[in-house]
């Protein structure tokens, strides 16, 4: 019965948003409506008016969808939802340990937290979304408008896995692997997002700080894209984890982008979330949330957070790149200037940013997940 009752719950929540949505048309050229259905889910993220971004690795695509969910009030978690799993599981009729949650993307426009989930053992995927008052709802994309894009693995090959999605303002992102050689990829994909047409494509190179070589294989986990003096760049943290800036204006689809390798933050590490934002002083920081998958001295949680500035990304000098990357000093909660510990990421699973003050974050608490509100220092 509690299954039922939640069902019920979670469904009728979403009617009062299910009128048609109209399409930005500097958003969505060509846009479809209703029938989108999602078969795998990796990645979410939001661009402007409410844009949902989606990437589906099993498709080898990105599909982009216009929500309509632009407030008008905007407002975030007022507190914590406990054990959002068996939230999840109970309205799909199904136990806790069936469900999977394999990311997280908040809305800027309302607040509205979106969840990617997946379902054991059919390995169904549906996302949905949990507004400030921590009430949970289905995602219907039945009228909404949307438009996917296939991601091109190369001349003879295919793409194996989408690691991130992001928007930046004039065009998507997203990052990946592919079985061949060169196997990192970049992709972009203009605006407007034309309904059935395909991406550019780089090869990505990174010099690993950590490893003191060159690698073609290792995927870039998560990113952001970043503007500095007119030019635009992918920043991506890789395993282990160097955080490197790939330069992507004026280059052809096709050609190999070598990344610059900025800051290394530790050996045995796996990105998780990347996110930027500006403190109360005016301050830009990169904030890189990882996962620590060997021993390490620093922490009370394998999951953990750390910011670090602006600055090192605008270092040009070769004595501050690749092998004479800042290395973070694993065994201090700061060094060196400029890259210290977030405090409110520790035992975060997934974390996205809200706003300049505050992100969200899937928590573990000794087994059970919770979506709370992270202040940001």
């Amino acid at each position: 019965m509690k299954a039922i009752c939640l069902s019920f719950v979670l469904t009728a929540a979403l009617a009062t948003s299910a009128a048609p949505v109209a399409v930005s048309p500097s958003l969505i050229e060509s846009p479809q409506t209703g029938g989108l259905e999602l078969k795998s889910l990796s990645s979410l993220s939001f661009g402007p008016g409410g844009l949902l971004l989606v990437a589906e690795p099993g498709s080898a695509s990105v599909v982009a969808i216009q929500t309509g969910d632009v407030g008008p009030e905007k407002k975030v978690l007022d507190k914590p939802v406990t054990d959002i799993s068996s939230v999840i599981a109970g309205g799909l009729g199904v136990k806790k340990e069936d469900i999977t949650i394999k990311d997280l993307a908040v809305n800027p426009a309302s607040g509205r937290i979106y969840l990617a989930v997946q379902r054991r053992p059919d390995n169904a995927v549906l996302i949905v979304t949990v507004d400030a008052a921590g009430k949970v709802a289905p995602f219907d994309t039945a009228k909404l408008p949307w438009a996917r894009i296939t991601l091109p693995g190369g001349t003879a090959s295919k793409v194996t896995n989408i690691t991130d999605v992001a928007f930046d303002g004039t065009r998507v992102f997203a990052t990946g692997t592919c079985n061949e050689e060169f196997a990192s990829r970049i992709f972009t994909i203009p605006v407007p997002i034309k309904h059935g047409s395909t991406a550019n494509v780089f090869s990505a190179e990174t010099y690993h700080v950590a490893h003191r070589k060159w690698e073609t294989k290792a995927p870039i986990q998560s990113f952001v894209p970043y503007s500095n003096n007119g030019e635009t760049y992918v920043v991506g943290a890789f395993a282990c984890t160097p955080v490197a800036k790939f330069k992507v204006d004026d280059i052809q689809s096709g050609a190999q982008v070598k990344g610059v390798s900025m800051v290394e933050l530790g050996s045995g590490n796996r990105p998780l979330d990347l996110f930027s934002y500006t403190d109360k002083s005016g301050k830009d920081w990169l904030v890189v949330h990882t996962q620590r998958f060997k021993q390490n001295a620093f922490g009370p949680s394998k999951m953990w957070g750390a910011r670090i500035s602006m600055d090192y990304l605008d270092a040009k000098a070769p004595d501050k790149t690749n092998e004479n990357a800042a290395r973070r000093d694993e065994k201090a909660p700061k060094g060196p200037d400029g890259i210290e510990i977030v405090d409110s990421l520790f035992g975060a699973v997934q974390a996205d940013k809200f706003d300049n003050t505050k992100a969200i974050i899937l928590k573990d608490n000794e087994g059970t997940l919770s979506l709370e509100v992270a202040v940001l220092p």
